[in-house]
């Protein structure tokens, strides 16, 4: 064979390989929440952004994921309205269900915003941020360093 023998300081790992440990969920998050926790963790720890002070928002992440799987299996069995007969006649009234699952839904898009659970926002969480002002300012000024 020709060339150097393969040391593991010189192989590179390929990009599905995962690397890092995977947190566990905290204390006081639901069963369900736990299971949505398992489940994107990994993923997370893996794209670096699960960081020990991001765990408590991705917990309330995975708690509105669980929240939106339930609600909609209750508008499934009962139906996402009632009628009630008013002196106005027969109306037709949303669940209390139904509010709360677009209040799951809420939640989950700005979380998954700030983690980059979108594929804009994954793009935006890949510019790098917004540099450096002064820095870039006295570059175009005197040329860089």
């Amino acid at each position: 064979m020709k060339g150097a023998k393969p040391h593991l300081t010189n192989i590179v790992p390929m990009k599905g390989d995962f690397e890092g440990r995977v947190p566990d969920a905290p204390d006081w998050m639901s069963e369900d929440g736990r299971t949505t926790w398992r489940e994107l963790a990994p993923i997370m720890v893996q794209k670096k952004r699960l960081e020990p002070h991001h765990h408590h928002p991705f917990a309330v992440y995975c708690e509105a994921v669980s929240d939106l799987i339930r609600f909609t299996g209750d508008l499934a069995a009962y139906g996402h309205y009632y009628e009630v007969k008013t002196r106005n006649g027969l109306q037709q009234k949303k669940r209390a269900t139904w509010g709360l699952r677009q209040d799951a839904i809420a939640t989950m898009n700005q979380l998954a915003a700030r983690f980059g659970m979108t594929p804009v926002d994954e793009a935006r969480l890949a510019v790098g941020g917004q540099g450096d002002l002064f820095k870039d300012l006295k570059e175009m000024l005197n040329g860089p360093d």
